[in-house]
């Protein structure tokens, strides 16, 4: 394993970093035992980056249960700002909320400290300087080594940053972007903006939410496809660069697992991707790939089937920042457009 500098924090992790939302009983494998060996498969093969959320159900106290007697060898990283509750303060990243949480988790991690807790989602509700100034006093404090962001714009990320210098204030080290090889956009700015600011990558969604396996194909259908439960899954020029893709990944002798990994990882800007099994056989196919290595041919037809910093279509779960939800932030009062 060759571990990456995670930005300039001085950890090194695993260019492959374990992600455990299918670990939460609700979504993932109701099984915590089988999810406990395969955290342990993933830890002996060399994976160091655990990636869990206080969102993700009961995968924390999964991971907690897991990381007993093995704690101080993993970089261990969890996240806050998603809805956890009905409670309308049970979200965000206000310091009210964010005081709870990190005790909450740190109670489910079974740890006295989370090694880089991330914001989640951007929180327009509040002040980016509150959500830094009590990031800074839980590390100041120690239960928290190194803060980061997730899915955030690139005007954020250079705010946040801005206001951490400022202010005197603890920075965001990491970012969690979604990246794949039909969700490029962050090549333009984020991956770029990363690399500026120090900052380490810790990139979601390199299957593009299932599409990148090789089982969705169109005109075929499975199980997510017939329940229709993700709008991605059904969208044609998805589909369509999906089937582009596939041929590229049989002429190189490779499982489109192993091309969509290797894809992420090759770009200078991504420190560790994501990888979600849900079962025992899921790893195992993507340990397969651990030394993966892309050609200049390979990426040079990946690049000619989607072209770098451009998405096709969307991912389900991407940040949709508040002037594109809401109508009145982005129309002129009627009253002003009709005077014009």
């Amino acid at each position: 394993m060759q571990y990456r500098p995670l930005g300039r924090t001085g950890i090194r992790v695993s260019p492959y970093a374990l992600g455990t939302l299918m670990f939460a009983t609700q979504i993932g494998n109701p099984d915590h035992d089988d999810s406990i060996r395969i955290i342990h498969k993933a830890l002996d093969a060399g994976i160091n980056l655990v990636d869990t959320a206080d969102a993700y159900g009961d995968s924390e106290e999964v991971v907690g249960k897991a990381l007993k007697g093995r704690r101080d060898h993993v970089v261990l990283a969890t996240k806050v700002s998603r809805p956890v509750g009905t409670d309308p303060n049970q979200q965000g990243a206000s310091r009210r909320w964010i005081t709870t949480a990190v005790e909450n988790s740190l109670r489910r991690l079974r740890t006295d400290h989370i090694d880089v807790y991330q914001i989640h989602r951007p929180d327009p509700t509040t002040d980016i300087e509150e959500t830094l100034s009590v990031l800074t006093d839980l590390i100041r404090s120690g239960k928290v080594r190194a803060i980061g962001s997730s899915t955030t714009p690139p005007s954020d990320i250079v705010e946040a940053q801005w206001v951490a210098e400022r202010r005197g204030l603890a920075r965001f080290r990491t970012e969690q972007p979604p990246y794949s090889m039909l969700n490029r956009r962050v090549e333009r700015e984020v991956l770029p903006l990363a690399e500026r600011f120090g900052m380490g990558t810790l990139v979601w969604g390199p299957f593009a939410q299932g599409l990148l396996t090789g089982r969705v194909r169109k005109g075929g259908q499975n199980e997510l496809r017939r329940a229709n439960l993700l709008r991605h899954l059904n969208d044609e020029r998805r589909l369509d660069a999906v089937e582009q893709l596939i041929p590229v990944a049989e002429e190189a002798g490779l499982p489109m697992t192993h091309l969509a990994m290797a894809f992420t990882i090759a770009h200078p800007g991504v420190t560790s991707a994501l990888l979600g099994p849900r079962t025992m056989a899921h790893l195992d196919d993507l340990l397969a790939g651990l030394d993966v290595v892309l050609g200049d041919d390979v990426l040079d037809r990946i690049d000619a089937i989607v072209p770098p910093g451009t998405d096709i279509g969307t991912l389900d779960q991407e940040y949709a920042p508040p002037a594109l939800l809401a109508p009145h932030l982005r129309r002129r009062p009627l009253a002003d457009r009709s005077a014009a």
